[in-house]
């Protein structure tokens, strides 16, 4: 079970529940990712089907988060860039 929830119980001595936690996400640039990570992402894969009733919903989140480490990075490319050797300031031909 994730980290940050509190389950009802009678040890438990806290009253108040917890409805939300915090789970760091690490994921490189090329894809590999944290097993606690990989877990919660796959879980949370598995209860969003659950509730649509497809079964391509954790394929569809994984894919989402690709999507996302290839824009960033498009970005950190493009953002290295000084305004002198920019590509889009290159000329055509030599």
């Amino acid at each position: 079970m994730p980290t940050g929830f509190v389950l009802p119980g009678p040890n438990n001595n806290n009253n108040n529940y917890k409805t939300h936690f915090f789970q760091p996400i690490a994921v490189e640039s090329l894809g590999p990712m944290n097993i606690a990570a990989y877990s919660f992402l796959a879980e949370l894969g598995r209860n969003i089907s659950d509730v649509s009733g497809d079964d391509r919903e954790s394929s569809y989140l994984f894919q989402r988060i690709s999507v996302l480490i290839q824009r960033y990075n498009a970005i950190l490319l493009h953002e290295s860039f000084t305004d002198e050797n920019r590509p889009d300031h290159w000329p055509l031909e030599y």
